[in-house]
C-alpha cells in the first residue's frame, strides 16, 4: 500500500504490517512487535534504531588517509562509541570493527586454550531467559572460554530481542531487567514463521565456539603487532566473506522477502549459515537459515542475503565479543572461574572515538517521525485513501 505521502508498506498474509519505506527512512516490524528503523542522512551520516532507547547514529571520516565510520551507540542514556575501518571490494565500501583496546599475550593465550578444568559457572540469567528456554540451553560446564563466550555471545542477542520486545509491548522504553517477560504471538505461522522454532544444536554451538577461536586468535595477533594497521589492500574480500566465516547470529531485527513476494522476520539470536561464497551482482550472497525462534522464518529455509548485513552480524559478533572478553577478566578467580594472567589491557589507537553528543536527540526524533509515518499508514488503511 501507497499513502498520500508516498510511504509505501508491505504486509503479512495476516495483515500485519512489516516494513514502511519513505524517503530515507525504512521501518521494518518483526513477527513479535519488534521493530528496527534505518534512516540515510546526507554526507554519509545513518541512524539506526533497534528498539526503545537502543541505537546508534554512523558518521563517516579519515584518519591517516584511511576511511573509518564511528558509530555512537545509546542504550538507556548511556552513549560510547565504536570504530569501523572501511575497504573497497567490487564497488563498494565494507567496515570492519576496530577493537578499542587490546589484552596482554598471556590474557589471550588463556582465553584461546584449555583449562585444564570444566568449571560450572552461576551466571544469574535475567527475566529474558524462561522466554527463550525452549531455544538456547547454555552448557552445563565449561573446559574453556570459547564455550563460555558462545553462550555469553548468544545470550546477549537473546536478552536484546527480550528487551526491544518488553519495551514496545509495554509502549516505553525498557528501564531494567525487572519486566515480565513477553508472551509469544498468539499466531507463531505467520510470515512463514517456525512454529515450534529449532533449538540451538550442540553441532551449531561447536561453529560458533570455533569462530570465537578464530576471532581470539586474530585479535592476538592484532595485538602483538603495530596498533595502527596498514591501509587496506585493495578490493580485499570482506570477513563476511572469508571461508573460515560461515556462522553467523543476527543480532537486530530484519525483514526478509523471499522468492514469492512474501516476507518473514529473523529476530536476534537466530542463526544463519553462509552456503555460498561469491555474491551476485547486487551485492548478495545464498545463506541457510540454521537454526531459528517461533516466530521467525523457518529453520531450513535458503534465501539471497546481502554482504553488508553479514558484515554487521560480524562486526556485532566481534563487539560482543570483547565484551565478553572483559567480563571474563573481571570474573576470572570468581564463582569457579580459573584465575587468569593480568588481562593488561591496553588502548588501540585506530579504534578510540569520542561519543557524538547528539546522537541521543537524532534517536529520539528518529523514533518520534517513524511513530508519525506509522500513523498514517494506519490511518491511510483505516479510512481507504491508501493505493
Amino acid at each position: 500500500m501507497t499513502t498520500r505521502n508516498g510511504a509505501v508498506a508491505h504486509y503479512s498474509p495476516s495483515g500485519r504490517v512489516t516494513s514502511i519505506r519513505s524517503g530515507g527512512t525504512t521501518i521494518y516490524r518483526g513477527s513479535r512487535g519488534a521493530q528496527t528503523i534505518v534512516t540515510q542522512r546526507a554526507n554519509g551520516v545513518r541512524v539506526v534504531t533497534r528498539g526503545p532507547n537502543h541505537g546508534y547514529v554512523e558518521h563517516p571520516f579519515t584518519r591517516n588517509g584511511q576511511q573509518f565510520i564511528r558509530r555512537t551507540y545509546v542504550v538507556n542514556g548511556h552513549a560510547y562509541a565504536r570504530v569501523y575501518r572501511g575497504y573497497p571490494y567490487r564497488g563498494a565500501i565494507y567496515y570492519h570493527y576496530v577493537p578499542a583496546f587490546y589484552y596482554g599475550p598471556a590474557f589471550y593465550g588463556w582465553a584461546y586454550r584449555p583449562w585444564g578444568v570444566s568449571i560450572a559457572f552461576a551466571w544469574g540469567w535475567g527475566p529474558w531467559y524462561p522466554a527463550y528456554g525452549y531455544y538456547f540451553a547454555p552448557y552445563p560446564a565449561y573446559a574453556d572460554a570459547s564455550l563460555w563466550l558462545t553462550d555469553y555471545l548468544l545470550a546477549a542477542n537473546l536478552q536484546l530481542a527480550y528487551e526491544a520486545q518488553a519495551a514496545n509491548a509495554a509502549g516505553a522504553p525498557a528501564q531494567d531487567n525487572s519486566a515480565p517477560a513477553p508472551q509469544a504471538p498468539a499466531d507463531q505461522s505467520e510470515d512463514n514463521g517456525n512454529a515450534n522454532g529449532t533449538v540451538l544444536t550442540p553441532e551449531l554451538k561447536a561453529a560458533i565456539s570455533e569462530e570465537v577461536k578464530q576471532q581470539l586468535a586474530a585479535e592476538r595477533d592484532a595485538a602483538s603487532g603495530s596498533q595502527s594497521q596498514a591501509a587496506p589492500s585493495a578490493d580485499q574480500v570482506p570477513e563476511a566473506l572469508s571461508p573460515t566465516e560461515r556462522t553467523f547470529i543476527v543480532s537486530t531485527t530484519l525483514v526478509q522477502q523471499l522468492e514469492d513476494g512474501t516476507e518473514c522476520s529473523l529476530n536476534p539470536g537466530d542463526v544463519l549459515t553462509r552456503i555460498a561464497d561469491t555474491p551476485d551482482a547486487n551485492q548478495n550472497v545464498k545463506v541457510m537459515i540454521s537454526s531459528s525462534q517461533k516466530g521467525s522464518c523457518h529453520s531450513g529455509l535458503q534465501m539471497d542475503f546481502a554482504v553488508q548485513a553479514l558484515q554487521d552480524m560480524h562486526n556485532d559478533f566481534h563487539q560482543r565479543l570483547d565484551d565478553g572478553l572483559q567480563r571474563l577478566a573481571q570474573s576470572q578467580g570468581q564463582n569457579g572461574m580459573p584465575a587468569s594472567p593480568a588481562a593488561d589491557s591496553h588502548p588501540s589507537s585506530d579504534g578510540q572515538a569520542q561519543p557524538d553528543l547528539t546522537a541521543s536527540a537524532d534517536l529520539q526524533q528518529q523514533q518520534q517521525q517513524a511513530s508519525q509515518l506509522e500513523q498514517d499508514v494506519q490511518q491511510a488503511s483505516s479510512n481507504g485513501t491508501g493505493q
